[in-house]
């Protein structure tokens, strides 16, 4: 199964000078917890969560519409592209510990975003078989991978990160 069998074609975005009042009016008019960063015609630069826009403003005391997405996203990219084997994306969030994936294209370009939501609706009992469907196992392991608390030290390095070139 690839993941352009599961993502969700159209996400959400914003850009880096995008305040974070805008951030958090998308996310919530799109029901999504987190927006690809985008530049030059949607070549992915980073990722912000609402996690990141709550700590953020917590942190500096600022009004929403003060503070830009460039100031709090995350430039660890890590991504998979739509013809990706979806458990090889799988292992990208587990090693990642993330609950969504840009999905881009050779370019870097947006295609759309693959979030647990996606494999979970898409996930089935495989009755022992060993085909290339999505398996609940897959999905609870990748759960249990993501939702695991970590000493602060990560030795491994992720599978398909991007580096963020603003």
């Amino acid at each position: 199964m690839k993941v352009q069998e599961v993502m969700s074609k159209h996400a959400k975005f914003c850009h880096p000078d995008t305040s974070l009042a805008e951030a958090a009016a998308i996310m919530w008019e799109g029901d999504c917890g987190t927006l690809p960063v985008v530049i030059d015609g949607g070549r992915v630069v980073g990722m912000i969560t609402d996690r990141d826009i709550a700590m953020s403003l917590g942190m500096r005391g600022l009004p929403a519409s003060h503070v830009l997405v460039n100031e709090t996203m995350s430039k660890a990219l890590y991504a998979c592209s739509p013809e990706d084997d979806i458990h090889t994306a799988l292992k990208t969030m587990r090693r990642a510990r993330v609950r969504r994936l840009p999905v881009i294209d050779e370019e870097g370009k947006l295609q759309g975003i693959l979030s647990m939501n996606d494999v979970a609706l898409h996930a089935q009992h495989l009755d022992g078989r060993k085909d290339a469907g999505l398996a609940y196992e897959d999905v609870v392991n990748t759960f249990k991978a993501i939702c695991e608390h970590l000493p602060q030290k990560v030795t491994e390095q992720p599978l398909h990160t991007h580096a963020a070139q603003a």
